[in-house]
């Protein structure tokens, strides 16, 4: 029984009990007994003091972000973020706040300060219920790695666009709701002078796929991440003819990368 329900049945009793003489208080208490579950001494408790008028006080801290008052605002916030985590969706708040003003209704100083100080913990409570309602789509098939990184010369800063050469590429996996196997991948490359671009499908990204594939050589990608999605020592040696020993075999020892002795 809940207490929210012996309440109830402690309120439609007390007065009863209150009333009745002696041999009637001992049946009410009995029933009260059976119903409710309580101890006898602990029944003649209740039952004796008058009934409690005043609300029940929550234990345990105060509310700050009741989320009948934040939740609105703040899922807006996220889902227009494309759904960040709570770190990165606490640092981005000043931002899309002044964003989510103006394509709406300007919002309150005061409900304004107070967002804008909620911790990320208290962002995942919030958006506990929306993250079930709303699951992120998208799967990441690139896995980081350092070994080709250092191979690869990256740019510093904004891309060179006036003039032609300058190419950034990019996969992207048509895998479903799962990595597991081999699948096709498109193979897009953006000249970003003239904006042309290249696309080819390509089953998984070896070196012999993409090689047969390739059409436009990429200058750099962005800032080298996408380009290490495909890239292996094969496709390096090939665009590289100068021999570098970053790229060649190697082993896993523990959590390291060791070069493989011949």
């Amino acid at each position: 029984m809940s207490l929210s329900a012996k309440r109830e049945a402690l309120a439609r009793i007390h007065g009863r009990y209150q009333r009745a003489g002696r041999p009637h208080k001992k049946i009410i208490l009995d029933e009260f007994c059976a119903t409710c579950g309580y101890h006898r001494k602990a029944a003649v408790r209740l039952l004796s003091r008058p009934l409690r008028t005043t609300p029940f006080k929550r234990s345990g801290p105060k509310i700050i972000y009741e989320p009948v008052e934040v939740l609105p605002v703040l899922k807006a916030l996220w889902l227009a973020s494309d759904q960040l985590c709570s770190k990165l969706l606490k640092a981005a708040l000043p931002e899309w706040l002044e964003h989510h003003e103006r394509r709406g209704a300007p919002l309150p100083e005061a409900f304004k300060k107070k967002l804008l100080e909620i911790s990320p913990a208290q962002i995942d409570r919030l958006l506990r219920p929306s993250r079930l309602q709303h699951p992120k789509k998208g799967l990441s098939a690139t896995r980081p790695g350092t070994l080709l990184r250092h191979a690869v010369p990256t740019r510093s800063g904004p891309p060179d666009t006036s003039r032609v050469g300058s190419v950034e590429a990019d996969t992207v996996a048509h895998c479903d709701d799962s990595t597991e196997g081999d699948y096709v991948n498109s193979l897009t490359f953006t000249e970003l002078y003239s904006g042309w671009t290249e696309n080819r499908a390509v089953w998984n990204k070896s070196a012999e796929a993409v090689l047969v594939a390739l059409k436009v050589v990429a200058e750099h990608s962005e800032d080298g991440r996408p380009l290490l999605e495909f890239l292996s020592p094969s496709l390096l040696k090939r665009f590289n003819p100068r021999p570098n020993s970053a790229a060649g075999p190697t082993r896993r020892s523990g959590k390291r990368a060791v070069q493989a002795s011949s």
